[in-house]
């Protein structure tokens, strides 16, 4: 949903820093690389410490840099399948440090097993989501289907999370956390029937 109603905006709105990094010499890869590193530093530098508000304002300062590389990848004629996959591979790994940082903190000093076991479901089935429409699409199938698109899950957890830095009680990011674990596990339901829709369509009727 976010990623329909706001991609166009902050295409308008970055677009003037990817052509100035354009200008420097800088490459789309090396926007993805340094954007990661930023977002798996503020997650899993800060967020085990519960420095949950620095650790936010970290990892948004540097997860558009996945919506930077795009476009300088367009705009300097660089778009590839090697782009595209290291972009895609990079997201995971991002994901993965956002959610393994909270689990980090709560299964630690946070001392909340309730909410770092939430957080450790989300970052396995968020893992599985991508898995089940990644394999669907290496056997020739789409899986674009589900109510919980990764932009969703980022932006639910980062600005739950950034509250709960300035004094938001931690209750209110469980909740967010377990609505998060829900809403992926049904996506990933829906991508299997969808698959399976496809497969079974693909079937040729038996000979008479």
């Amino acid at each position: 949903m976010l990623n329909r109603f706001a991609r166009a905006f902050f295409t308008r709105l970055l677009t003037p820093a990817a052509g100035l990094l354009l200008r420097a010499g800088i490459s789309p890869d090396v926007v993805t690389l340094v954007g990661t590193l930023g977002v798996a530093a503020g997650a899993l530098v800060f967020y085990p410490s519960g420095h949950l508000l620095i650790g936010t304002l970290v990892i948004t300062a540097f997860v558009f840099s996945d919506t930077v590389d795009g476009i300088m990848a367009r705009a300097s004629g660089r778009s590839s399948a090697w782009g595209a996959y290291l972009d895609s591979t990079l997201d995971r790994v991002g994901d993965a440090a956002i959610f393994g940082g909270l689990v980090l903190w709560y299964l630690g000093r946070g001392d909340d097993t309730l909410t770092g076991t939430l957080a450790l479901a989300c970052l396995v089935l968020g893992a599985v989501v991508s898995y089940a429409k990644a394999r669907a699409e290496g056997l020739g199938m789409t899986a674009n289907v589900g109510i919980a698109e990764r932009a969703d899950r980022l932006v639910a957890v980062l600005v739950t999370t950034g509250f709960v830095g300035l004094g938001l009680p931690d209750v209110v990011l469980t909740v967010v956390l377990a609505l998060l674990a829900v809403a992926s596990l049904v996506t990933v339901v829906q991508r299997m029937l969808e698959v399976r829709r496809q497969a079974l369509r693909a079937v040729p009727p038996p000979a008479p």
